[in-house]
């Protein structure tokens, strides 16, 4: 590949994209509200959340000096990352808190990017991650999940247009903005019903002997608080329609 083709390449990958038609925006985002609220639906796009919640444990184990031995994914959209290191302090909590948190932080800055119309930038940053997340899953339902994932996202931002590279980015980004709010909801439901004994909020619990209840207040915070900023610059074209 010549310096031209590189510089066209990284015109493309960092360029910014035309701004999206009002109409998009809104169907994108009913279109996500609905496949959310339909419990058949969910059962099925919810593994995309999964993949993000783990990759959020992932990542945080690896950014606070923790091994990261494996993740799993499994068909029932459970997941399971495993590191290694000191069973207690800060970056144990972290690596905990990182599960449901991810999802809806990835959505706020997936929105960041929309607004500025690095629609290209997006998809392949999210490519580049599922790629990275690729060489830590450990079983093969979850190899399948990511490389399906990873390719619908390669395959989007590398032979469609503008306007299926938008919509496609948008379905994304406010798929982890409201779909990341769900997956607390169940969990409340479950700790409320006597389950999910050892769940995120209970190990950070024993972590840091701050009640279960209050992590969940937490989780609850931040995927509000990124659905509404995110939802802002999402609908920021809709101003003028």
């Amino acid at each position: 590949m010549d310096n031209a083709s590189i510089t066209d390449l990284w015109d493309r990958v960092l360029g910014s994209q035309p701004d999206p038609e009002p109409w998009l925006v809104a169907a994108t985002g009913a279109l996500v509200v609905a496949v959310v609220m339909s419990h058949g639906t969910w059962r099925l796009a919810r593994n995309a959340v999964t993949i993000a919640h783990e990759g959020g444990h992932g990542l945080v184990a690896l950014a606070t000096g923790r091994k990261l031995d494996g993740i799993r994914l499994h068909s029932d959209t459970s997941g399971l990352t495993v590191s290694r290191g000191k069973p207690h302090g800060i970056g144990m909590v972290l690596t905990a808190a990182a599960g449901y948190t991810a999802p809806p932080l990835l959505g706020l800055g997936g929105a960041w990017l929309l607004a500025a119309n690095h629609i290209t930038a997006l998809l392949w940053g999210a490519t580049a991650l599922l790629l990275a997340l690729l060489v830590m899953i450990r079983n093969a339902y979850g190899v399948l999940t990511v490389v399906l994932t990873g390719g619908a996202f390669l395959l989007v931002s590398w032979l469609t247009d503008a306007e299926v590279q938008a919509a496609f980015a948008y379905v994304v980004v406010w798929f982890l903005l409201l779909g990341g709010v769900r997956p607390v909801f169940e969990l409340q439901g479950k700790r409320r019903r006597g389950g999910a004994p050892d769940s995120d909020a209970d190990q950070l619990a024993r972590l840091t002997h701050v009640p279960a209840v209050m992590w969940l207040v937490l989780f609850h915070a931040v995927s509000f608080c990124a659905l509404i900023g995110g939802g802002r610059w999402l609908l920021a074209p809709l101003a003028g329609w």
